[in-house]
């Protein structure tokens, strides 16, 4: 009996690994087949993979160059020289003149700053991040700093300064057009409204908004902070953020300069830039120099 018993065994476990041998192949030959049908639709699918992070990677580096950008900007420009330019031309002169000088004169300053930034990236990445870190940490300690000890009516006096000096700007104007003499009305009229209606944009005034806008922004706390995060991050999120942000602060100042102007406290939006920069900055210490955003 313990002969058969030992034969009746043997023979189940015979049939048992025979199935189980014939599940495996089962197996094995249904992978192999979606294996061929995958690399007939692909013939390199690690290739679609490794493209597939790259894009999930430069996505995700762009809307952060775009955030960082667009914050550091607003809260760099509101309160700022270029923003009480604007508001003051904005109260005196057409809105729209005023705004399309100074839009292209912040737009192309964000540019010229973002290649500035851009051609640091020959230096290996490492280095300009932290060195950039460096400065995020510097420009938020002296915001800090100078939000502390600035007076509650700074905005004010700031305010008053920049309408002194386009009241001098304007008187200038005013002296060289009277130097110039009177045209000939008769003559000189036709040619002048053609002129006026074929250039609507190009006048004295859209020119004082692009030549103030332009040489109050030239070395300010915004253009060395958008070379910094071009040398750090996606050069086009930084540059369509920037220009957003510049929007944005510029809109604001024309459409309700004034108001904006008594209602908003200089001390606390350049403390609150002091924190942003700041926080940046200690986003380094979380993030590698080496993770693309």
């Amino acid at each position: 009996m313990s002969a058969w018993c030992r034969a009746a065994a043997v023979f189940c476990l015979s049939l048992c690994y025979m199935a189980a041998a014939a599940e495996l192949q089962e197996k094995d030959e249904a992978a192999k087949a979606e294996t061929g049908q995958q690399k007939i639709s692909s013939p390199h699918p690690m290739a679609n993979v490794v493209s597939d992070q790259s894009v999930t990677k430069t996505n995700l580096g762009f809307i952060h160059a775009f955030v960082a950008s667009i914050s550091v900007i607003i809260v760099s420009e509101l309160g700022d020289k270029t923003f009480f330019i604007a508001a003051i031309m904005a109260m005196r002169y057409n809105r729209l003149t005023v705004l399309a000088g100074a839009m292209l004169a912040l737009g192309l300053m964000t540019c010229l700053s973002v290649l500035f930034g851009y051609a640091t990236t020959i230096i290996p990445r490492k280095y300009t991040y932290y060195v950039s870190t460096a400065l995020f940490a510097i420009f938020g300690f002296r915001m800090l700093w100078e939000g502390l000890k600035m007076s509650p009516d700074e905005g004010q006096e700031e305010l008053e300064e920049v309408q002194a000096e386009i009241k001098k700007k304007d008187e200038a104007f005013q002296r060289s057009k009277t130097a110039n003499g009177p045209q000939d009305i008769e003559s000189g009229s036709s040619t002048h409204l053609s002129q006026k209606r074929r250039m609507p944009c190009i006048s004295p005034i859209f020119i004082q908004a692009f030549t103030l806008t332009f040489l109050a922004e030239w070395g300010d706390r915004s253009q060395l902070t958008t070379i910094v995060l071009a040398a750090r991050e996606d050069p086009f999120g930084v540059a369509v953020g920037g220009t957003l942000g510049h929007c944005l602060c510029t809109g604001l100042a024309v459409v309700g300069g004034r108001m904006v102007a008594q209602k908003i406290s200089v001390r606390t939006v350049t403390i609150i830039g002091g924190i942003v920069f700041l926080a940046f900055a200690l986003s380094a210490l979380f993030i590698s120099p080496d993770s693309g955003f």
